[in-house]
């Protein structure tokens, strides 16, 4: 290989200065290893230059970094990474197969506008029984209710009522239920007249008589509702030792209904 006079070896097939192993314009093999800072030829196994002290690329140094390293991939160094980028690529095959065959990712779920606890679909109450159908819309309807959700009660309350009429003959509970929903939607008379129903059966019925207590105040009957709150009060220990389920899932009722209608009947 030929050199020009500034020092550094030039192409034997471009006739161009090169450096390195390799000709950086066309690419000829250059036929031996250069110093790249000055170009003078280097001994194949020497570490760097014995002209000017810069170190020898592809020397004896880098082989031995890419034998350790070719040394490491067969002996089983790297050979977890290499499972992990095959099981990478494996899922990313599996979710572009899935989303090709569905017809491309599925719709994001929308957002909930603010003020709008509790709407959106109702329950699935395909594989319930009547009451439990209705059941889960009453839950629905008083938490949508008790979180001031006005929009989520207006949404499933005329459900709720629909449901509890399916669902007759109904229980003391169910007949509670039906007149809650009856009190929140303002149709009190209806609510009053529900809640007599379960007085009917028991008069003692706690529930009942707050049911019925709550609705004869709102409709402004203040001698009636006084009268079921005292029936409250009369009967309130021997209730509550009865234990009855209804009287423990409205618990939150149950257990302060007592100070409510005497708080009422004080005037309070």
């Amino acid at each position: 290989m030929s050199k020009r006079g500034s020092g550094k070896p030039s192409c034997p097939e471009c006739g161009k200065a090169a450096t390195g192993n390799f000709c950086e314009h066309c690419g000829a093999n250059l036929g031996g290893r250069f110093c790249n800072q000055c170009g003078t030829e280097i001994a194949p196994k020497a570490k760097f230059c014995n002209q000017c002290g810069e170190g020898a690329a592809g020397g004896a140094a880098d082989g031995d970094a890419h034998r350790a390293a070719a040394a490491a991939a067969v002996g089983g160094q790297n050979l977890p990474w290499w499972i992990a980028g095959v099981a990478m690529f494996g899922l990313i095959v599996v979710v572009g197969t899935q989303m090709m065959s569905s017809g491309g990712p599925s719709e994001p779920a929308p957002v909930q506008p603010a003020g709008r606890l509790g709407t959106g679909a109702p329950p699935d109450i395909s594989q319930m029984t009547p009451i439990e159908a209705a059941n889960q819309l009453f839950d629905r309807i008083m938490r949508a209710e008790s979180g001031g959700d006005s929009v989520g009660v207006r949404q499933f309350m005329p459900m709720g009522l629909a449901a509890y009429e399916r669902a007759r003959p109904l229980d003391a509970d169910g007949l509670f239920h039906l007149s809650q929903l009856q009190s929140t939607a303002t149709r009190l008379e209806e609510s009053l007249a529900t809640a007599l129903q379960i007085l009917d059966a028991n008069p003692d019925h706690l529930l009942g008589l707050s049911a019925a207590a709550e609705a004869a105040a709102e409709l402004g009957r203040t001698e009636e509702a006084a009268a079921h709150y005292q029936h409250i009060v009369d009967v309130y220990d021997a209730q509550m030792a009865t234990q009855l389920v209804e009287y423990l899932d409205h618990g939150p009722i149950t257990n302060n209904l007592r100070n409510v209608a005497e708080a009422f009947l004080a005037g309070g």
